[in-house]
């Protein structure tokens, strides 16, 4: 069930549609806020729970605009503006399209970021009411996000019009095995390079087990080896060679211990996002703005009519019989507040898993008495034979 704001916004009585884009201009250049967080992070690291926290100790300061971009989530444990799963029914995609999870889910987003624009227009606006932040929180998979086309078009696109920085939640209880942590980095390293955005790392659940040894870590080589040392595994030398790799990015990353649990750490984690902020106007903004122009030089060049298109060729069919799903005019893609949106019951899909359980249920009521019968059988012979052969 989707989780509904706790106060309607301004654009709560405005339909996607209607939005006027003219606000939206690349030629004002970069605004200063909001100041869009992107919460990345390989799954069950916390970041749902994470963003939930960050809301909390950011509100009275600097009044979050909150983004929930996953659209696989049942529930999540704040109020968000804007919601994926208002957009889009995560379910009724993968059924249409004939998708897996993950499928669904780069499918969900691409149809997303079909409203890109507007979606950006909404972010603005909440930047002239005062919000200082868009913290936006982003799918489980972290890979369906981070390499995917949607992922790429949401953070350019937010980083050509606003203040961008990235936050990887890392958990430190799984990375205490050194494998595991090294794996944690090169993920993290990837991001970096690949998003061009100062990058925070959240060593998150620091209630259960103290991140110390994370930190030392990245800072002492030796010490790494050593722990390394006690791990008895057929990765253990090509992590030791990726730890010599990494110490160039260990130099400058920016690390903050924090509890999404007990609220632990998050005045500090606060301040290392102000810092990040700094970061991307001193070295970022120059290189957005260097792409900000390259797309306005693009939209005021025309393109050339092609001519002697005959001399192109002809299309030969393929003899292939491919179309596409009928259309589903219930699942158009829109942006609404969530106070809007109509309540959709699981009666049907209840009813689906009901009656899968009943024959999943019979199948292995039929397995568990066949077998049972082959075993009686088995047990009737041997008896036989034992009586033939002592009579």
């Amino acid at each position: 069930m989707t989780t509904k704001a706790s106060s309607t916004s301004s654009n709560a009585n405005v339909d996607i549609n209607d939005i006027n884009l003219e606000g939206l201009s690349l030629s004002e250049g970069i605004r200063d806020s909001p100041v869009c967080i992107i919460v990345l992070g390989m799954a069950g690291s916390g970041k749902t729970t994470f963003t939930r926290s960050l809301i909390e100790h950011a509100q009275a300061q600097f009044n979050p605009y909150v983004v929930n971009l996953d659209p696989a989530c049942r529930e999540v444990p704040y109020a968000a503006h804007i919601d994926i799963r208002d957009t889009v029914n995560y379910r009724e995609v993968m059924k249409q399209y004939q998708l897996g999870p993950n499928g669904g889910i780069v499918t969900a987003l691409n149809m997303f970021t079909t409203k890109m624009p507007k979606f950006a227009e909404l972010v603005r606006r909440a930047g002239e009411r005062g919000h200082k932040w868009c913290i936006i929180d982003t799918p489980g998979q972290i890979e369906v996000f981070t390499w995917s086309a949607s992922g790429s078009i949401i953070t350019e696109g937010l980083a050509t019009m606003f203040p961008t920085i990235v936050v990887y939640v890392m958990d430190v209880v799984r990375s205490s095995c050194p494998t595991t942590f090294m794996s944690n980095m090169l993920y993290a390293c990837s991001i970096l390079y690949k998003t061009r955005l100062p990058f925070l790392i959240a060593l998150n659940k620091i209630d259960l087990k103290d991140c110390s040894f994370v930190q030392e870590w990245m800072t002492d080589f030796e010490v790494f080896q050593d722990a390394l040392e006690e791990e008895h595994s057929y990765v253990n030398n090509l992590t030791r060679t990726m730890s010599l790799t990494l110490d160039t990015f260990y130099e400058n990353l920016i690390t903050c211990g924090v509890s999404s649990k007990t609220g632990i750490g998050f005045a500090t984690l606060i301040k290392h996002v102000l810092d990040c902020e700094t970061e991307y106007h001193r070295d970022y903004k120059p290189v957005y703005e260097k792409m900000r122009l390259q797309r306005i030089a693009e939209q005021q060049t025309t393109p050339q009519p092609v001519d002697n298109i005959d001399e192109a060729g002809t299309a030969v069919p393929m003899g292939l019989d491919i179309s596409d799903p009928k259309t589903n005019s219930e699942n158009s893609v829109y942006l609404m507040a969530p106070s809007l949106v109509p309540v959709q019951t699981d009666a049907d899909e209840e009813l689906e898993t009901d009656a899968k359980s009943k024959a999943e249920e019979q199948n292995f009521q039929s397995f568990v008495q066949s077998h049972l019968t082959a075993q009686q059988n088995k047990r009737d012979k041997q008896q036989r034979d034992q009586q033939a052969q002592n009579p």
